[in-house]
Parts: C-alpha cells; sequence; structure tokens
C-alpha cells in the first residue's frame, strides 16, 4: 500500500525546495511563479528503526521498507479554479492523493518574492483552501444537474441518497465549508468516494521558517496554528532549506546536524508520522533469511485482509496467521526463543491486526 501526498502551496513558497529534500532529487525550485508546471513525483521509503532491527537480526539477501510518493505540483494562485495560472491542470493531478500537504510561507525574505508583495499565512491559506473549495463545488454541481431530474422522479433509494448527499455538500461548500468538516454518514461518505474531492481530503499545513525559527514559534506560525485549530488540522513546522541540507548528509552527519539544531527528527519524519497518525495507518512486518519486510494496513483490518495486501491468494486461501509483536520478538532474541516462551500466538481471520505485529500467513488455494 504505498501512500500518495499531494504538496501544495502558492508559487514561491518553499515547495519544490522540501520536494527536493524529501526525494533527493533535484528538481527546478526558481524565484519565479509556475516554476513548477508539470508534477513532479518522488517516492520515498518511509524509514523504520524496527524494521532496521529486524533486518540485524535476519540478515536478509533484501530488506523493503514501506514508501511514501509524493507528488510537487505547480504554485496554486488565486482564480486557479477558473482557469488562472494553471488552472484546473493542477488541480486534476491532486485528485488521487490520500492526502494534502500544503505549504505556508512562514518566514520574511526580500530576495524571494511573493506573488501578492507581502507575507500574510492566513491569506495565503485562504486562498488555496477556497480554490479547492470551488474545483468541488463544479464538479458537484456538475453531477446534481446531470442527475438531479432523474433522481427526484425515481423512487430507486440509491439514486435518490446520492442526489440528497450531493445537494447535501453543494450547499456546505457554497458556504465555503470543506468536505472534510461536513458531518457525513458512512453511506453518504461511499457516495462521494469515487469523485476524488479534494476539500474532502485529510490535509496538514507545513509552515515553512526559516532555519533560525524552527526552535520558537514564530507570529506567522502561532497564526497558522490558531487557525488550524478551527478545523482540527495538524501543523508542522519544518525549514525546507534545512531539510534539503539534512538529505544531503550521511545519516551519522545528519544526526549530528539535528542534535545541534535541537531536534529530535527531520521534518519528513515527522510528516510522515503524522500523515501515518490522520489515516489511521499503521505497519506489519514480514521476515525470514529471504526478506525482511513492512507493509502499510489500515488500522481495524482483520488478518485475512492484511495478507491480501501481499496477495489476493493469501486472502483468498487464508488459513491462520502465526502472530509475534515485535517487542516480543526483540525482548525473546529470536524467533524460536519467542514460541519458547509462549510468545508466538495462531490467530484467525477476524484477527485485527496490531501496528508492529510480525506475520507468517498460512494459506491454500
Amino acid at each position: 500500500m504505498s501512500l500518495k501526498a499531494g504538496i501544495i502551496g502558492l508559487p514561491n513558497v518553499g515547495k519544490s525546495t522540501l520536494f527536493n529534500a524529501i526525494t533527493k532529487t533535484h528538481i527546478l525550485a526558481e524565484n519565479y511563479p509556475f516554476a513548477t508546471i508539470e508534477p513532479n513525483v518522488g517516492v520515498v521509503n518511509v524509514r523504520d528503526k524496527r524494521i532496521d532491527k529486524l533486518a540485524e537480526m535476519y540478515n536478509p539477501k533484501r530488506t523493503i521498507y514501506t514508501s511514501y510518493e509524493f507528488i510537487d505540483v505547480a504554485g496554486l494562485v488565486k482564480g486557479a479554479s477558473k482557469g488562472e495560472g494553471l488552472g484546473n491542470k493542477f488541480l486534476s493531478h491532486i485528485r488521487e492523493v490520500d492526502a494534502i500537504c500544503e505549504v505556508v510561507r512562514c518566514f520574511d525574505n526580500g530576495n524571494i518574492i511573493h506573488v501578492d508583495g507581502d507575507i500574510d499565512p492566513i491569506r495565503d491559506i485562504e486562498t488555496i483552501n477556497l480554490e479547492l473549495v470551488l474545483a468541488d463545488l463544479e464538479v458537484v454541481t456538475n453531477r446534481i444537474n446531470r442527475i438531479s431530474k432523474k433522481a427526484r422522479m425515481s423512487k430507486d433509494k440509491d439514486e435518490l441518497l446520492e442526489y440528497e448527499t450531493l445537494d447535501k455538500i453543494k450547499k456546505e461548500l457554497e458556504e465555503n465549508n470543506p468536505i472534510r468538516l461536513i458531518e457525513l454518514t458512512k453511506e453518504e461518505k461511499e457516495i462521494i468516494k469515487s469523485f476524488n474531492l479534494l476539500t474532502s481530503k485529510p490535509l496538514i499545513y507545513l509552515a515553512n521558517v526559516n532555519e533560525n525559527d524552527l526552535e520558537i514559534e514564530n507570529e506567522y506560525v502561532k497564526r497558522v496554528k490558531e487557525y488550524a485549530s478551527k478545523e482540527n488540522a495538524k501543523v508542522i513546522v519544518i525549514c525546507a532549506k534545512v531539510e534539503e541540507e539534512l538529505s544531503e548528509l550521511e545519516d551519522d552527519d545528519a544526526k549530528e546536524m539535528l542534535k545541534a539544531l535541537g531536534l529530535k527528527e527531520s521534518g519528513l519524519d515527522t510528516l510522515i508520522s503524522a500523515t501515518y497518525d490522520l489515516l489511521g495507518l499503521a505497519t506489519y512486518f514480514t521476515v525470514g533469511p529471504d526478506e525482511v519486510r513492512a507493509w502499510t494496513f489500515k488500522k481495524e483490518m482483520n488478518a485475512k485482509k492484511c495478507a491480501g495486501i501481499i496477495h489476493t491468494d493469501f486472502e483468498k486461501g487464508f488459513i491462520k496467521a502465526e502472530v509475534i509483536s515485535y517487542n516480543d520478538l526483540i525482548n525473546c532474541g529470536s524467533e524460536s526463543k519467542a514460541r519458547e516462551a509462549g510468545k508466538a500466538r495462531l490467530e484467525g481471520k477476524d484477527y485485527i491486526m496490531q501496528d508492529g505485529d510480525i506475520c507468517h500467513f498460512r494459506f491454500n488455494v
């Protein structure tokens, strides 16, 4: 299960610099609007200390981390939903992502121009969020226009429910309310799922600051956090330039730099952890001499469904899962000792998988 996150923001807020850092690539990051035209896509491994420890224990032929796909798209400007800047071409690039990372400029630098002439993070956020709302409103309105007459005359409950759900959402969007803040039933959420509406996606604000403001909360960041708290959104403070420098260093040197900056982890690691939490995700592992591998799954998934992440045959022919928790395996020192200590369990198809479970699936097809 590869995660996809869209990096969005106004031009010149640090999106492409951040993308360079997290993917260790070198795309165009210039001081003028629309330096990014086509979306840049990069895949990064999710560094998990647990899989590193398991690799030390098993010394496998290959170690495979879960992955995270970042999509950096062109800077958004006021009027994008109506075709300004790159318009809907930009918006279409992020319809398939799982979460949106909105980069907000929270630093002063006279050498880097701002499309509106001065720094105002709340104005920037409202500009972007309004364009996302307007784009969704267009999709919803078009769909309503196509189905409204038939739905109102129909006795089909599904058709009527779709119309009523979209009408409900349309009214909220017209009040500039993003879909993620609208209270929807399970059935209503299922109806809108296929539309990939932008404001229905989880959102994290990335407050991009100068290096000197990493340990303190400048006034821009305080304003962003106050704004985000009203919609229960997460704010992560980063310095895109620092992240770019860290990406060029070896692991030990990067750790030293983080220590010197008074940081426990990089902004990328913080972002990934926050996104996993936001999306309700967790990780289980498969281990052996050939391969140690991490797998991402949604919390509350059962063992049978998790087996299907590896291969559909594992799900179809599921028999049992032998499960050892990561902590038990590390404390015991080996699988055999974990079994001797009674820490290995045989679980059925309805077992709810836990973060850190180490699994051997038994199946027959």
